[in-house]
């Protein structure tokens, strides 16, 4: 397997999920064996990282890359779609310390990447065909097998208490399947989790375009009031229960969370050949999972 990278630069501008800034990133082709680098154009001396699991140092609402002043929030979905459509080497320069959010899926990215196109290069790709298989519990419990398989397969099970959010699976045993069964799968969140989020400072960029926002607990109407006055949106019955948006996908949560499955285990810098199983998997978990890979790697 060879490596790849992009043909062609492409661009992004929109606001960050948490830090609520105009965030302007750039994708640019990049040598062989460089890997998919994050480069902080705003500070002093440009710094540039490679996105590797070594860096992770948050989890909260996304995975969070940090090494000294360099900092990058909100990575996985822009992983996700590199690694899904087969980009091994690219430089993303970025004015902020985050990703911008878009739509809160992968999608545009893999728009994006179909559209410039992709370059094969001379140098074999870093590829992991898995011998024998591995199971993993994380501290949270959330649990992780991989197992030999003749192609990369992921399956994901989510399990949420409540009557909107059931249990879900999904599955991608493709990875040409990515674009049209997983990337357009958005970010997710419970109405009663956005208060606390808004109070902590984060979401300063969320809003009801870049989420699926999940309303499954009732509030008093003065509470939804509040809450949409702060995330400046228009004003909601608070005693309709469900989802704000049109799901895309019967599954669209299991779906989001195969999306950023793969883009924290991309952290690994290597090409996965085998089944992954996850059971309620987050950034946390995916992440030390990841960890554990590379160890035994």
């Amino acid at each position: 397997m060879k490596q790849y990278t992009i043909s062609q630069p492409f661009s992004f501008s929109g606001k960050g999920l948490h830090t609520g800034l105009h965030i302007n990133a750039r994708f640019l082709p990049a040598a062989a064996d460089s890997g998919i680098c994050l480069c902080r154009t705003d500070l002093p001396g440009r710094p540039c990282r490679q996105a590797h699991a070594r860096y992770v140092a948050a989890t909260e609402r996304g995975t969070v890359l940090a090494d000294g002043e360099w900092r990058v929030s909100t990575v996985e979905h822009a992983l996700s779609a590199l690694y899904a459509m087969g980009v091994t080497n690219c430089l993303i320069e970025l004015d902020a310390p985050e990703m911008p959010i878009l739509d809160g899926s992968a999608l545009p990215f893999v728009e994006a990447i179909t559209k410039a196109g992709t370059t094969r290069q001379d140098a074999e790709a870093d590829v992991w065909h898995v011998k024998n298989k591995i199971t993993y519990t994380a501290q949270n419990g959330s649990t992780f097998s991989i197992e030999p398989a003749e192609q990369q397969q992921v399956e994901v099970d989510i399990h949420f208490p409540g009557n909107i959010l059931h249990d879900q699976t999904a599955t991608l045993l493709h990875l040409s399947d990515y674009a049209s069964d997983i990337a357009a799968a958005r970010t997710f969140c419970f109405v009663r989790e956005i208060l606390p989020l808004l109070e902590h400072g984060l979401i300063k960029g969320g809003d009801l375009k870049n989420a699926l926002v999940i309303y499954e607990q009732p509030l008093t109407q003065e509470q939804m009031d509040n809450m949409t006055d702060m995330l400046g949106v228009a004003r909601l019955n608070a005693s309709q229960l469900g989802f704000l948006s049109p799901l895309k996908y019967h599954n669209e949560p299991a779906r989001h969370k195969l999306l950023d499955l793969l883009g924290d285990l991309s952290l690994t810098g290597v090409r996965i050949v085998g089944k992954i199983h996850a059971t309620r998997p987050g950034h946390g978990a995916n992440t030390e999972f990841a960890k554990t890979l590379l160890q035994q790697l």
